[in-house]
């Protein structure tokens, strides 16, 4: 239980990081905030947002589909039992996190396809654990 509860940690810091890492990247190189702009103020970060292009913001889905794949992988890896489970629970937090992000920052409405596309990359890590450990069990030493 303790194991299962440091992989959804581990899990959650690993795909905050990638998530950051895209993020950091899209708004300093990619499309660069206007000068001044703070990821704090709301009003002055949905302005930045509204004007972006739409390929600033699928990088931006990018960064949270990643967060959510990513920490879900890595939380299976981890797991000592369940680890789908584990992955599935990591992409419901980052389903979470997205929601609320959405309401504090404005977004194209057709950006809300991302929200069950967190679960279905999640699945998609957990299976890939599955998998590897369904081999490891067939192909043992």
């Amino acid at each position: 239980m303790i194991r299962n509860f440091l992989a959804v940690v581990a899990g959650l810091s690993a795909g905050m990081v990638v998530n950051m890492a895209i993020v950091t990247l899209n708004s300093t190189l990619l499309f660069p905030m206007p000068e001044g702009t703070d990821f704090n103020d709301p009003v002055a970060f949905g302005a930045y947002v509204a004007s972006l292009p739409v390929a600033a913001l699928l990088v931006a889905m990018l960064a949270h589909l990643g967060q959510a794949f990513v920490g879900g992988w890595v939380a299976a890896r981890l797991a000592a039992s369940r680890p789908m489970v584990l992955a599935l629970l990591i992409g419901g937090l980052s389903l979470l996190g997205g929601i609320a992000n959405a309401m504090q920052i404005p977004t194209p409405t057709w950006f809300y396809v991302e929200f069950p596309l967190y679960l279905v990359v999640a699945w998609l890590a957990g299976t890939i654990e599955v998998k590897r450990r369904a081999r490891a069990v067939q192909q043992p030493g």
